[in-house]
């Protein structure tokens, strides 16, 4: 076993050493990259998203993504602010009734009951859209800054990928194989 052990290692190291050339050749990249100045770049981007919505989309040079941010914003605030007046005027009924101040004339109509269900409804509804404000606003951010990294991306035709399907012989059996080859011009 001992025996073993060290012929293992002698063909292991002869092979590792036959492995090494001497004509070793440094191939450059021939694509060149873009280099992005340091004033640009997916922080900067981020960051006015986030101090300003929209800001980064009109920094990224993508001016028609503001107005769809600022409508989303716009849009889910609005429900909210709504939602949020629905769910004071159910309260304040409620605790008027409940407190049953005989001066206050009830123009919902409703039960105590259906007051409290009333309200339950507007507070998810407006704890919905405040979610949602978050949700449009992280995704802004987002966007802003997933776009600044993609402004360096590379989608010229000089990459190609190639699907092959050849033959393969193994011994004397034939068999089915694929090939793949990623071609750089």
């Amino acid at each position: 076993m001992k025996n073993f052990c060290i012929i293992l290692i002698c063909l292991f190291t002869v092979t590792g050493i036959s492995q090494t050339t001497q004509d070793s050749v440094v191939v450059k990249d021939t694509i060149a990259e873009k280099k992005i100045p340091k004033d640009k770049g997916p922080r900067r981007a981020a960051l006015l998203s986030a101090v300003i919505p929209g800001a980064g989309q009109i920094y990224n040079r993508r001016y028609w993504k503001a107005p769809i941010v600022w409508a989303a914003l716009g849009g889910v605030g609005y429900f909210f602010l709504k939602n949020q007046e629905q769910y004071t005027y159910y309260r304040s009924n409620l605790k008027k009734l409940v407190a049953g101040d005989s001066s206050v004339i009830d123009v919902t109509g409703y039960d105590t009951d259906q007051l409290q269900s009333q309200k339950l409804f507007y507070r998810k509804r407006r704890d919905l859209f405040g979610f949602g404000i978050i949700a449009v606003y992280a995704i802004q951010i987002i966007d802003a800054n997933v776009d600044a990294h993609l402004k360096t991306f590379d989608v010229s035709d000089d990459l190609s990928l190639h699907l092959h399907a050849k033959p393969v012989f193994v011994g004397t059996a034939m068999g089915a194989g694929l090939s793949l080859r990623l071609t750089f011009k």
